[in-house]
């Protein structure tokens, strides 16, 4: 079995002595859904959350962590980011802005700290899974343990 390389957001966590796993998966370019990620490592869909970076016209960037199988509420996250309007940030911007590409998008490590936002619904498992910066590797992490380290803010983000 070949080692897996560690990102920096899995370095960031050893050196803050956070426990975590690194669980890597074959990735599809054709399908970079959630919904597939969760199927690839056979967990259950609302326990892979995605990282979503917006922006808004006061507080300019912040981070929205959510379930793989929920849209972020963009009024919902203005409302708790202290914004009138937010939107999500262009795809193209995505890697100058975050350090990070799509699919591969972490919360944790990101070029500035962003204020960040994590679906409550996290609070109901022992671990979530997030991107560990790269495509093919997730980090399987307790929830308290990211909003801890990054941060967060836990709250109501998704679409009903």
């Amino acid at each position: 079995m070949k080692k897996i390389q560690k990102t920096n957001a899995a370095r960031l966590l050893d050196r803050a002595k956070i426990q975590y796993e690194l669980i890597a998966y074959e990735v599809d370019e054709n399908d970079l859904s959630a919904g597939h990620l969760a199927a690839t490592i056979g967990e259950d869909i609302n326990q892979v959350f995605k990282t979503l970076v917006l922006f808004g016209e006061k507080t300019k960037h912040f981070v929205c962590v959510v379930p793989g199988n929920s849209e972020v509420d963009l009024k919902k996250a203005a409302k708790v980011s202290g914004n009138k309007k937010v939107d999500l940030i262009a795809m193209k911007d995505l890697l100058a802005t975050t350090g990070y590409i799509r699919g591969g998008c972490s919360p944790i490590g990101m070029k500035k700290p962003f204020p960040t936002f994590i679906h409550e619904s996290c609070m109901k498992f022992t671990h979530i899974y997030i991107s560990a910066g790269q495509r093919g590797l997730q980090l399987k992490i307790s929830p308290q343990a990211l909003i801890t380290y990054v941060e967060a803010t836990v709250c109501d983000l998704i679409k009903e």
